[in-house]
């Protein structure tokens, strides 16, 4: 009998933008090529007519990925590489999202690994990717860089190691652990049960409770603002530590994806 590759039979299905106490979503535990409601085996892990992008919040949950291209109207396959990468961490983004969470965010960790996503996109999916994040606004709360080795390893599965990848760095920072360190994101709910509890002026904004602030963060875009100002006035942003690539540029190279440069900051 085959095996049921949908994403609802594979927990996959659910899209933080649809229920934000749940980003950063469920990621897949392993590799995949995400092709509408199913995700298929991978016939490859490297496509060099694509661009790499590791994936460290949701841009990793199938659901998520798949409303984002629905809502473009994108239908074409998109493979998802699980990877070992080794000096990239993940933050908490100094923004609120219109989407009603804080989102995750790429923070340097030196000489530390993890597993993450490269997504491999085309330019349509690259450009859906892209809209999501900010890139194209001024005042958008992303912005695209490529992050070469040997700086970050990103291993594959089959020891092959990539030239680099992109990576969505958050033009407002992240939260520091108080010690000025970033601080680790330890999922939606924890997270916004703690910054309700201990920022002052948070709960006047955003309510009491998880799914309060979820709420009031979807129905208000100047509201987030406001909140993503808090954080910055309450003393509680740092850099990200990838600062310093912002102004980088990519060229492909073999087997690595040929990748435009990055957008102006």
């Amino acid at each position: 009998m085959e095996e049921d590759r949908t994403l609802r039979a594979l927990g996959l299905d659910e899209a933080p933008r649809e229920h934000p106490l749940l980003y950063p979503g469920a990621w897949p535990r392993e590799s995949g090529t995400l092709d509408g409601e199913r995700l298929v085996p991978l016939e490859r892990l490297v496509f060099e007519d694509r661009v790499p992008v590791l994936a460290v919040g949701s841009n990793a949950c199938p659901g998520q990925l798949r409303h984002k291209m629905a809502e473009s109207g994108v239908v074409t396959p998109l493979p998802m590489v699980r990877a070992r990468v080794t000096g990239v961490g993940i933050g908490v983004s100094a923004h609120v999202s219109r989407m009603g969470y804080v989102s995750n965010s790429p923070v340097a960790a030196a000489g530390r690994a993890r597993e993450l996503f490269v997504l491999w996109l085309d330019a349509q999916q690259l450009a859906v990717i892209d809209a999501s994040e900010g890139v194209p606004r001024p005042d958008g709360n992303f912005r695209r860089v490529w992050l070469p080795a040997p700086d970050v390893r990103i291993e594959l599965a089959d020891g092959s190691a990539l030239s680099g990848a992109h990576v969505y760095v958050n033009r407002h920072g992240v939260l520091h652990d108080g010690t000025g360190a970033p601080r680790a994101h330890p999922g939606q709910r924890p997270l916004l049960t703690d910054l309700l509890e201990n920022v002052p002026g948070l709960r006047q904004l955003f309510g009491a409770s998880p799914e309060e602030f979820s709420a009031r963060a979807r129905a208000d875009p100047a509201l987030c603002a406001r909140g993503t100002r808090l954080f910055a006035e309450r003393g509680m942003v740092t850099a990200c530590g990838l600062e310093r690539y912002t102004g980088a540029r990519r060229y492909g190279g073999p087997g690595s994806g040929a990748s435009p440069s990055p957008p102006p900051a």
